[in-house]
């Protein structure tokens, strides 16, 4: 049988001030046995098992923080360790490495209070390290860790369309995936334990230079007097798809740095770019598809 519980921290500000202290936590009852469910405020609110119907076992720093859930007819705890000791499964979600090496190793942590056999998931986004220590730290006490950040946000953890990037045991990676299910719509095993903070990390450096870049591109489409709108619908159909020559796209970038020069509209992400094209393009590159800048990356790191 599963089980699921939660823990959230307070609000931002609250947890940058409180760097060593718990967050708050939920259990959720699901069946017979005990897990445990830990989120963040934004994601971990959309998460709460009671909105699928699901009794909680709540525990928080903040009292006021609980007042929902019990009277929404969650049971209260006295501590974290007296939510752990009723799990069969804790899955965190925290704000930083702070956060996580806290609750999982600090006094009165996680790691204190678990029972042999209980699964661990970490759903936080942190430095891969982190979640190394804590399944070197989970395996010493008999526990199984993975790490197991999401993608999707507040809308996707809404509608329960999350993805969870997933670092652990292969052999393991059933019952996990069984799991999140129940909060997500798909989980992906990356590889062995830290690999989903590995990924998550990657996919998000993308995310922030892919954002930048857009907000580029309509800066500068709005200061050349094109529709913001009509520039998204262009944008949305066309880009990202390959078939394009290296030599094409250096060329474009010079058209885009040209106008953005006359327009006095700041691309440093495209001002990049362009160099680096140029750079292919001279280096033999040229014919190739604009996607190959992987490729020539990977040549150049050697």
């Amino acid at each position: 049988m599963l089980a699921l519980s939660s823990l959230t921290t307070a609000a931002a500000r609250e947890a940058e001030k409180r760097l060593t202290a718990y967050p708050r936590y939920f259990s959720n009852v699901f069946m017979e046995d005990i897990d445990q469910f830990a989120a963040s405020t934004k994601i971990g609110s959309c998460l709460n098992p009671s909105q699928q119907g699901h009794k909680l076992v709540v525990y928080d720093v903040f009292p006021e923080a609980m007042v929902p859930f019990k009277e929404a007819g969650a049971t209260i705890c006295t501590s974290p360790g007296d939510v752990v000791m009723r799990s069969s499964c804790v899955i965190t979600m925290l704000p930083s490495n702070a956060h996580v090496l806290q609750v999982y190793q600090g006094e009165g942590g996680i790691l204190e209070s678990v029972k042999r056999g209980t699964l661990l998931i970490d759903s936080s986004t942190v430095d891969p390290s982190i979640a190394k220590a804590v399944a070197a730290g989970a395996d010493k006490q008999g526990a199984l860790f993975f790490d197991a950040p999401v993608s999707g946000g507040i809308m996707a953890a809404a509608s329960a369309k999350l993805t969870f990037i997933v670092g652990g045991n292969s052999a393991e990676f059933a019952a996990v995936q069984e799991l999140l299910q129940v909060m997500g719509s798909r989980a992906v095993l990356c590889g062995p334990v830290g690999s989903g903070q590995a990924a998550k990390i990657c996919n998000n450096m993308l995310l922030g230079v892919s954002m930048i870049g857009t907000a580029e591109a309509m800066n500068l489409g709005i200061r050349l007097g094109l529709d913001p709108k009509k520039l998204m619908e262009v944008i949305n159909s066309c880009s990202g798809c390959g078939g394009f020559a290296s030599k094409l796209m250096a060329k474009d970038l010079s058209l885009a740095q040209d106008a953005a020069n006359h327009s006095q509209s700041p691309i440093p992400l495209g001002a990049l770019a362009h160099q680096l094209y140029r750079i292919m393009v001279l280096s033999g590159w040229a014919d190739k598809d604009f996607s190959s800048v992987y490729e020539y990356i990977k040549e150049e790191d050697k």
